[in-house]
């Protein structure tokens, strides 16, 4: 399958699961950090047994390439992101908190031109700025 069509597979479910995320929170009267504790743990259980194949090559991978893992996935995206995130959902509507929530490919690019060595194009600034623009006309007024 092509990468885009994983990417928007993606898109669906993080926005059919934010809803499920936020009806749980309130329904259940969870904290934001119970919520992403009880998905991380569903999370750590599938990933887990689907990635038991390439156990093996985490001790192969490097420490460079772990302790960017660990960071990056684990710390930033994984605990500060998902944190952020969850009290998000429970504190605004979605309609709301997600196109915000979901800026994160224009911060991605960001990062890939100024630390990743990738061209920065019109295409790119366009794409941006037409991110920027659909965030507001969603989340203003």
């Amino acid at each position: 399958m092509k990468p885009q069509l994983f990417a928007l597979m993606t898109a669906i479910a993080w926005g059919v699961g934010g809803y499920f995320e936020k009806k749980g929170l309130h329904l259940g009267h969870l904290s934001p950090t119970m919520g992403i504790t009880i998905r991380t743990a569903v999370a750590l259980l599938i990933l887990g047994a689907a990635s038991f194949p390439q156990w093996q090559t985490v001790s192969a991978a490097g420490t460079k390439a772990l302790l960017y893992m660990v960071i990056g996935g684990g710390i930033v995206a994984g605990a500060v992101g998902m944190l952020c995130f969850y009290t998000a959902i429970k504190g605004a509507p979605l309609g709301r908190v997600m196109p915000i929530a979901f800026t994160s490919p224009l911060f991605g690019a960001l990062m890939g031109i100024l630390f990743g060595g990738e061209p920065l194009t019109v295409k790119t600034v366009l794409g941006m700025l037409m991110t920027v623009g659909g965030i507001i006309l969603l989340t203003v007024g």
